[in-house]
C-alpha cells in the first residue's frame, strides 16, 4: 500500500516535471528580427554642448503660477533657433498656452496618418537641503568624465534635444517624410500639464487630426534589472496607470490637551489612515505585466524561465515575491500612499480640523468611482468626509502591440540598441501624453535611456545625468524611427 502511494506520487512528480520543462521549452521568443544597420555618423561632443547649454536654463515649472520662469523658458526656445537652424526655416512653430511648442513637419503625402513626438520642458526643482550633494551643480549643464550632468538631463530635455537632433541632422541631408511628423514639446508637465499639453491636445482634436501613433518619454532600456536575463530590456509603455487624489477630512471641536475625549479626531483620522495601509486592493499578475512577462520568459534562464512560463502554477509565489519591492508591487496593483497630514498648531490644544491626502495610482482596469469607493468602505466613519481632489485621471486604454505602430517602434529599438530585449510595460507615472487619447490608437510612452539599478535614484533625484554615449543612441533612434515610420501602415490608411 505504501509503496502505490509513492509510486503514484513519484508518477505525480514526473508529469509534473515534463509538463514544466515541456511548456518552458515550448515557449518560443517573441522578439522580431531586425537587419543590422548602419550608425548614422553624429559629432557627439557638439551634441552633447548643447544639450548641456539647455540645461542652464532653469525652466522650473509651478503649479500655482503658468508664467513662472517664463523669461527662462524664453531663453530656451531663442536658444533652440539658434541652434537649430533647419528646423527654425522649414517647420512650422506655434506656441500654445504660456511657453508649449508645436511644430509641424509637412510629409509627402498628406493622405497618410502624421506621427507625433513629444517630450517637455520643465524641470522639477532641487529638493531643499539636498545641493551639497550634486557632484557637479544642478543647473551648472558641465560634461565632465563623460556625462552630461545637470537637472533636465534625464527628465526630459534629454528626450527633447535628441528629437531636435535627429529632425535637424535629416533636414540637412535634404530628407523630407512621406508621413507628416509633428513635435508637441510642454512647459507644464511636472506639474500635471493641465496648461501645456492638455492645451496642445484639445487643439488638434479642433483640427480633427488623427495620429497613427503618439511616443512620449516612458519606460526605459534597463540593464542588469531584470534577475535571469542577461541581455538589456527596453520596455515600452503601453499603458500608464490612473491618478486619484483623495482628501479625508475630520472636524472636531478644538478644546484643551489636558481634558481630551476617549477618542480624539487625531485618533480617529490615524485609524482610518491605518486601514487604507493595511487593506489595499488587491494584487494580481494580468493584463500589461503579464503580457510582459510572457514576452520575456523564453529570453530568461535558468529557474526564471521555468517560473514565468508555468505561471498556471507559480504566479501565487511570483506575486508574493512582487508584492515585496515598491516598483514590481505598483506593477500589480493600484498603489495607495499616504502622502500629507495637517492637524494641530499647538502642542497642548485639540485641534477642531484634520486632513490628510492619499494618493491612488490606479491599475487599468480599475476607476476613480471604484477607488472612491473602497476608501469608503474600508474606513467605515461617516464622521471623516471624503473629497476627490482636482487633477485626477482615468488610467489611460491599452494600446495594442499588434499592429504597425508597436512594430515601428519595436523594430527601431531592436535595430538601435542591439542585442535589447523589447516587451509591453506599464508605465507607473503620469505622463503628458494621457491628453491625446482619442487622437490616436496607439499611444505609447518609451524614453530611449539606459540605466541600471543605481541610475533609478537619479530620476527626479540627486547627480541626474546622460552619459555622451547614451545620448548619440537617443538621437540616432528618433533618427531611425523617423526613417521607419515614414511609409505607409497600409494601402487604404487614410488620414481623417
Amino acid at each position: 500500500m505504501i509503496r502505490r502511494f509513492f509510486f503514484f506520487l513519484a508518477s505525480i512528480l514526473l508529469v509534473l516535471i515534463i509538463v514544466l520543462a515541456g511548456n518552458t521549452l515550448l515557449q518560443r521568443s517573441q522578439q522580431i528580427e531586425v537587419r543590422s544597420i548602419a550608425q548614422v555618423t553624429i559629432d557627439e561632443q557638439a551634441a552633447a554642448d548643447r544639450l548641456a547649454h539647455s540645461l542652464r536654463f532653469v525652466t522650473i515649472s509651478s503649479q500655482t503660477d503658468e508664467n513662472a520662469n517664463a523669461a527662462e523658458f524664453q531663453k530656451l526656445h531663442a536658444f533652440m533657433d539658434q541652434s537649430y537652424l533647419h528646423i527654425r526655416t522649414a517647420l512650422k512653430r506655434e506656441t500654445i498656452g504660456a511657453n508649449s511648442l508645436l511644430y509641424k513637419w509637412e510629409g509627402t503625402d498628406v493622405s497618410l496618418k502624421p506621427i507625433l513626438l513629444m517630450a517637455h520642458q520643465d524641470v522639477v526643482p532641487i529638493a531643499p537641503g539636498t545641493e551639497h550633494s550634486w557632484q557637479q551643480l544642478p543647473f551648472a549643464g558641465n560634461i565632465q568624465d563623460g556625462f552630461i550632468w545637470g537637472r533636465g538631463a534625464w527628465d526630459d530635455k534629454g528626450n527633447l534635444f535628441a528629437i531636435l537632433e535627429a529632425v535637424e541632422m535629416l533636414l540637412a541631408s535634404g530628407y523630407q517624410p512621406q508621413r507628416t511628423v509633428y513635435l508637441s514639446f510642454g512647459h507644464d508637465e511636472e506639474v500635471s500639464g493641465l496648461h501645456g499639453a492638455k492645451a496642445v491636445a484639445e487643439l488638434l482634436k479642433s483640427r480633427q487630426i488623427q495620429f497613427e501613433y503618439v511616443l512620449d518619454e516612458g519606460m526605459l532600456v534597463t540593464e542588469g534589472i531584470l534577475q535571469g536575463l542577461d541581455k538589456s530590456a527596453a520596455l515600452i509603455g503601453v499603458a500608464e496607470k490612473g491618478y486619484a487624489s483623495v482628501q479625508l477630512s475630520l472636524d472636531a471641536t478644538p478644546g484643551h490637551s489636558s481634558m481630551p475625549p476617549q477618542q480624539t479626531a487625531i485618533g480617529m483620522m490615524s485609524l482610518a489612515l491605518s486601514k487604507l495601509e493595511q487593506h489595499q486592493l488587491p494584487a494580481d499578475i494580468r493584463g500589461v505585466a503579464l503580457d510582459m512577462f510572457n514576452t520575456i520568459a523564453p529570453e530568461m534562464h535558468g529557474i526564471n524561465r521555468v517560473v514565468l512560463s508555468n505561471l498556471w502554477l507559480f504566479s501565487p509565489l511570483l506575486q508574493h515575491e512582487l508584492e515585496k519591492s515598491g516598483s514590481t508591487n505598483a506593477m500589480l496593483r493600484t498603489t495607495t500612499a499616504l502622502t500629507m497630514v495637517h492637524a494641530g498648531n499647538k502642542d497642548n490644544v485639540l485641534p477642531g480640523n484634520i486632513q490628510a491626502t492619499v494618493n491612488f495610482r490606479t491599475l487599468p482596469g480599475d476607476t476613480q468611482a471604484s477607488v472612491m469607493a473602497h476608501v469608503k468602505s474600508t474606513i467605515d466613519n461617516t464622521k471623516i468626509h471624503i473629497q476627490s481632489l482636482m487633477g485626477n485621471s482615468e488610467p489611460s486604454k491599452v494600446s495594442p502591440t499588434t499592429g504597425k505602430a508597436y512594430e515601428t517602434i519595436n523594430r527601431t529599438i531592436r535595430e538601435t540598441f542591439t542585442n535589447t530585449i523589447v516587451a509591453p510595460g506599464l508605465m507607473l507615472g503620469a505622463t503628458d501624453s494621457r491628453y491625446f487619447e482619442g487622437l490616436s490608437e496607439n499611444i505609447f510612452k518609451f524614453s530611449p535611456v539606459r540605466a541600471g539599478s543605481e541610475d533609478l535614484p537619479r530620476f527626479h533625484g540627486t547627480n541626474e545625468r546622460i552619459s555622451i554615449k547614451n545620448y548619440a543612441e537617443m538621437i540616432r533612434f528618433y533618427h531611425q524611427l523617423i526613417l521607419n515610420s515614414s511609409k505607409p501602415s497600409n494601402e487604404k490608411e487614410k488620414t481623417k
